[in-house]
């Protein structure tokens, strides 16, 4: 299934004006906004803290890379061109679990 296809399945994320990816200390690592390019990032993140206790696991990163689907072969082609992938990518490989924190729009 291409992107385009699963975004159409996955909850929308109307509700949110952005989300928050923590460190392990708390601290905002990442911050994926309600805007055009990253909604789709936003979907992407916002159903994978639903789906695994409000973390991003390994193992969600691994779904969140299937999800992606032909995004995910041009971020192995191209690395720094999809930071949001990459960063699934890095996490699909480690151990470390990264808290997910939303912010209401």
């Amino acid at each position: 299934m291409n992107f385009a296809d699963r975004l159409k399945q996955l909850p929308s994320a109307s509700h949110l004006a952005a989300l928050h990816v923590l460190d392990t200390d708390g601290q905002a690592m990442a911050t994926i906004e309600n805007k055009p390019g990253q909604t789709g990032s936003l979907v992407v993140y916002a159903a994978l803290a639903a789906l695994y206790g409000g973390s991003i696991t390994p193992a969600a990163a691994r779904l969140g890379l299937e999800w992606y689907a032909e995004h995910t072969a041009d971020a192995h082609a191209f690395p720094g061109k999809h930071p949001n992938i990459d960063r699934l990518l890095a996490w699909a490989q480690g151990t470390e679990n990264y808290r997910v924190q939303t912010v209401a729009a």
